[in-house]
């Protein structure tokens, strides 16, 4: 290997050169801004998550305050049960509503003790609640779960029943018969007024996020690479006009001088730099060499 670079040409040299330092540059960047695009897309779909759920819970309380209220003296006076006017149904439709432009997206009310057996958390369901549980305090959980289809990030919040929810899930007795007689007395009852009895869910599989990370990605790898194969075109160009030509005019200078020509013209001298200061010094030399062989001569 060294002996290989020991006779490239000075060109050669400094793209090899410039090339491992590249090389290693792109890594680096491609390392970094992997990572940081990763990070990115999953504050995304958490984000666009977290708006659904803030959409799905406007929609519950709306349902609870003004659809509720106006729903209940017909249960009575019909004795007919309607599901709009339970929150947790106008939540789920609006999300379906979501969803055909969020396909990706789905949305659950996970609930210990549901009336709707539909409802009913499954184990790693009941796990999130639980934690809500037991630290009443935390307001959103963010995790991770396998699926049968893959990885999927979820949030969740959690569900606490409030005055109004004791009206349908206190005791049995007092619920709309409509209600009993559709659900039975077996499941949803028995809560209370500041319990955490379920948690909203909203699940994304993992590769949506892990999609816009690629593609971000790859975008800005294939940037930063036509950006390097320029600059690299770019700097050979004033590589050669700069080191290249010079030298290659000095070595010419200096190889017909070795052979006997003293008739050919100086080098010429533009600027400062260390090429301009070597073909300076080149000239002097080549000066005191005429000066000394016409005194020999002499």
């Amino acid at each position: 290997m060294i002996i290989l670079f020991t006779t490239m040409k000075l060109a050669a040299k400094f793209n090899l050169i410039l090339l491992a330092v590249f090389g290693l540059g792109f890594a680096a960047t491609g390392y970094t801004a992997h990572r940081f695009l990763w990070s990115n897309a999953q504050s995304e779909v958490v984000r666009q998550a977290r708006l659904m759920m803030e959409t799905s819970s406007s929609s519950r309380t709306y349902t609870s305050q003004k659809i509720q209220p106006i729903l209940a003296g017909i249960h009575g006076e019909r004795d007919v049960f309607y599901a709009e006017s339970v929150p947790a149904f106008a939540a789920i439709s609006v999300f379906n509503n979501i969803r055909k432009t969020y396909p990706d997206y789905s949305y659950r009310e996970a609930t210990l003790n549901p009336t709707n057996p539909s409802d009913r958390a499954a184990d790693w369901e009941a796990d999130v609640i639980n934690l809500f549980r037991n630290d009443l305090s935390k307001v959103e959980f963010i995790g991770e779960r396998d699926t049968p289809s893959g990885r999927a990030l979820f949030l969740a919040k959690p569900l606490r029943s409030v005055q109004e929810c004791l009206t349908c899930h206190g005791l049995p007795g007092a619920a709309p018969a409509a209600m009993v007689r559709n659900y039975g007395t077996r499941n949803g009852f028995g809560w209370k007024a500041g319990e955490v009895i379920g948690a909203q869910i909203v699940s994304v599989p993992m590769a949506i996020p892990q999609g816009i990370a690629s593609s971000a990605f790859s975008t800005l790898m294939l940037w930063l690479g036509s950006i390097a194969a320029v600059g690299l075109i770019m700097f050979n160009v004033v590589l050669d006009l700069a080191v290249i030509l010079p030298v290659k005019r000095l070595s010419a200078t200096a190889d017909a001088i070795s052979k006997g020509n003293l008739d050919v013209p100086e080098l010429p001298v533009k600027g400062k730099d260390e090429v301009s200061a070597l073909a300076d010094s080149f000239n002097r030399m080549y000066r005191s060499l005429v000066k000394a062989i016409k005194m020999i001569e002499e």
